[in-house]
């Protein structure tokens, strides 16, 4: 079967020196010392692209395990959880925070742009007595990019411990987890990394390790229960068997990433190739501010319908583009262009595909978006 390609904000494609490294012979990883030092290699590996020097912790399970543990182990009944809320995936991480008993409270912003840290920084001075506040770094239904590195500082001039979602953002956006006080800072194997899907890694400051230490409550829960994992290395025990080859694969994707001297400059400068070309065109794009280097969402044009561009797309074009969902579902089309996506010349394939379908369900464009692209800034 001919693959389709994947011009979705996650998965996203995998080089053949990650699958290589995903079909490598496996030992007994809960026996064997040497993969002890093998996930602690890539632990170290993932401190470096996050910036940090606090722990890093790989977990069997998609990028919202991550989230979920962070709140399930941090949380106790009735603790205020602040959840600061622009955008779908915003709003959802106070339902993880109600699921263990937090009272949250909402600070929402404008959906359509970043967080706007003056009018949080009003709210906190009124109100600010919170365990934890859970953020997104990256929107990716909406293509929006938030100011982590203004949020987590104000946050902890609180002593308010920070969660943040940067799922869609590692590896295609700026992170400095340490200097921008980050408490933790959660990821996924499949976004900008270009791993397989499966894996979700996160880091934990000495004050979230603090937190979840002196709860007086037990977790309710093993597999996210991150306090199992306290002494992982000294002890030469996991909680549960690990996904070695999805280990293999994850430590060969993140050392290629450490090797690209900009991968934060070489998304950047295509994303903003893709919103002049799209913008150009006459199409109009969903965030109005706040753009996101990985993801670009652009509003259906009026009267047609995501199926029928999702369709001809795939069955015309064999790639693969996505829609959202939630209260964007049918409005909107969205490109990934993060990891081994972000190349000019599958954006260029991508938008000269997309430029045919629009003009056959009888969208008028301004110019071609490829060819808005290839002259893009």
């Amino acid at each position: 079967m001919n693959k389709p390609m994947i011009m979705t904000p996650g998965p996203t494609y995998i080089h053949e020196e990650v699958r290589k490294a995903l079909s490598e012979e496996i030992t007994n990883p809960d026996l064997d010392p040497g993969f002890y030092e093998f996930y602690k290699d890539t632990c170290e590996k993932l401190k470096r692209l996050m910036r940090t020097n606090n722990d890093v912790l790989i977990f069997s399970g998609e990028g919202i395990l991550g989230l979920e543990a962070a709140c399930a182990s941090l949380i106790e009944r009735g603790d205020r959880v602040l959840c600061i809320d622009n955008g779908i995936f915003g709003k959802g991480f106070g339902d993880f925070a109600k699921m263990y008993g937090a009272e949250v409270v909402y600070f929402s912003s404008d959906y359509k742009k970043e967080i706007d840290v003056a009018a949080l920084s009003d709210f906190l001075a009124k109100d600010s007595s919170f365990k934890l506040a859970t953020l997104v770094h990256c929107e990716t239904p909406s293509g929006i990019t938030n100011p982590v590195d203004k949020i987590c500082p104000l946050l902890n001039s609180y002593g308010i411990l920070s969660v943040v979602d940067s799922v869609s953002a590692i590896g295609g956006e700026a992170l400095e987890t340490d200097p921008w006080k980050m408490d933790m800072v959660l990821g996924g194997s499949q976004k900008c990394l270009s791993a397989p899907p499966g894996l979700t890694f996160f880091s934990i400051s000495k004050a979230a390790w603090k937190a979840i230490e002196e709860r007086k409550t037990p977790v309710a829960g093993f597999y996210t229960n991150i306090a199992n994992w306290r002494n992982w290395y000294t002890d030469k025990w996991f909680p549960y068997t690990q996904p070695i080859s999805d280990i293999y694969a994850l430590n060969k994707a993140v050392e290629r990433l450490l090797l690209d001297s900009s991968p934060v400059e070489r998304h950047k400068r295509i994303a903003e190739k893709v919103r002049y070309s799209v913008v150009n065109s006459g199409l109009q794009l969903y965030p109005e501010s706040g753009f996101s280097n990985t993801v670009t969402t652009i509003m259906l044009p009026e009267g047609i319908e995501f199926k029928g561009i999702f369709d001809a797309m795939l069955k015309d074009h064999n790639i693969l583009v996505a829609g959202a969902f939630g209260f964007l579902k049918d409005k909107v089309i969205r490109i990934g262009h993060m990891g081994e996506n972000c190349y000019e010349e599958k954006l260029y394939i991508t938008l000269k595909a997309l430029s045919k379908v629009l003009k056959e369900h009888g969208v008028p464009l301004m110019a071609e978006l490829h060819k808005l692209f290839s002259e893009g800034i």
